[in-house]
């Protein structure tokens, strides 16, 4: 009998990516396309369908080789329905029926699910996670998405809002508002946008000193990796940055620790390449927050998938849904 192949779509505000995933995790070809949002939900759904056509065909395979097909996107969802709801960075996809669309287009069993949630199955099931029963993802980039995986499954919720990390409150006496116009969530702390964010207003202090004040100047402005890389040089404002970025990831870590007890808390997405030594301030925090136990035997590491993590994790929801209807 000739071994599974599945199919993984990951869907971003900017690119699309899919690839096919055999039965033991392993990518054997991806492909990137830009999602366009703009264009509509019809261009949209079409574009998904292409992308994964051209991954299959980047892998020298035909649709029928494909068992089951797996796509994830960003943004509020039902899950049980299959459907995007309200997604603050595709907008002209608000309602619109993924899972039903794609799976009529293809004739697979066809698996839905949140992006991060997707991204934190893919390190479980082939990445830093292979081989442990429970992990916790917090993807980092523009904004703070979360994953947790416990016994096999993807903690979804009752109403598909469940492992939202990035909107965990961390600060109420004076919080910040996020992105998504609550107050005082992680991502309003630790996100990339949040670290040049608080850059930007404490180069606003009289009498501030900073290699900073030049990065605001170039094209394109200010980075977080502008601002991990002056931390490296010794930049003392950048340094202090990084440094509470770290702790406020650490209080994250440790809310998630101290709910569920997972055998490892990674870190994935752009700013990851901040290093080891960001790591290792967010571990110190966490020795000194968390209960002595779950300090001592939580692993805490990056991932190692890269921006392959969403379309893998895809591919492995097909698995297990094509597992299920055998």
């Amino acid at each position: 009998m000739t071994a599974p192949m599945f199919v993984g779509l990951d869907v971003g505000g900017s690119t699309m990516k899919a690839g096919v995933v055999n039965d033991e995790g392993a990518a054997l070809a991806s492909v990137n396309l830009p999602t366009e949002a703009y264009r509509g939900q019809e261009f949209g759904l079409q574009r998904m369908c292409e992308t994964i056509r051209q991954a299959v065909a980047a892998a020298n395979l035909r649709m029928k080789n494909i068992a089951a097909i797996g796509v994830a996107t960003p943004g509020t969802m039902d899950l049980a329905a299959g459907v995007i709801l309200d997604p603050p960075n595709l907008k002209p996809w608000r309602n619109m029926p993924v899972r039903e669309h794609v799976q009529r287009m293809f004739g697979l069993p066809t698996a839905f699910q949140n992006d991060a949630n997707a991204a934190a199955y893919g390190e479980y099931w082939a990445g830093v996670g292979k081989g442990v029963r429970s992990l916790v993802l917090y993807t980092l980039g523009t904004g703070v998405g979360g994953g947790i995986i416990l016994n096999d499954s993807i903690v979804e919720g009752e109403h598909s809002h469940g492992a939202e990390l990035g909107h965990v409150k961390i600060e109420i006496t004076n919080p910040r508002q996020c992105g998504c116009g609550r107050w005082g969530c992680l991502e309003a702390y630790a996100s990339a946008t949040a670290v040049v964010k608080r850059a930007q207003e404490a180069l606003q202090q009289p009498g501030v000193r900073s290699a900073l004040s030049q990065s605001g100047n170039k094209e394109g402005g200010m980075t977080a990796r502008d601002i991990f890389d002056a931390a490296s040089s010794g930049d003392v404002l950048a340094e202090r940055i990084v440094q509470d970025t770290a702790f406020y990831l650490a209080v994250g870590a440790v809310n998630a620790m101290h709910t569920i007890d997972p055998d490892m808390v990674v870190y994935g997405g752009g700013m990851i390449a901040a290093g080891d030594t960001f790591l290792d301030q967010i571990r110190s925090h966490v020795l000194q927050l968390a209960f002595p136990v779950p300090a001592e035997k939580t692993r805490i590491c990056y991932a190692q998938l890269g921006s392959d993590a969403g379309f893998i994790g895809a591919a492995a929801c097909a698995r297990q849904l094509w597992k299920k209807t055998r």
